[in-house]
């Protein structure tokens, strides 16, 4: 499943081509355009380095996949080895 932040990174490039092309003049876009830009994928990228180390589990962990237990769904979860 994607996760938000993996398709805004995979949509940032055509989406920010697709704002220069329309606000661009002859002498290329604003300052101010290019400087929002380089915020907005400095926040992108700081997003998927947080999610990358709040999902990961711990070095020499099981994944013990999601369960179902008189009639309740266990969620997927880390084990011991």
């Amino acid at each position: 499943m994607l996760r938000f932040v993996e398709l805004a990174l995979f949509l940032a490039p055509f989406l920010l081509f697709a704002a220069w092309r329309i606000t661009a003049t002859a002498t290329g876009p604003s300052p101010r355009a290019v400087a929002a830009s380089l915020i907005v994928l400095g926040l992108l990228f700081a997003a998927l380095l947080w999610f990358q180390r709040e999902g990961a589990l711990p070095p020499g962990t099981t994944y013990v996949p999601p369960t179902l237990h008189d009639g309740r769904i266990i969620p997927g979860h880390g084990a011991p080895p």
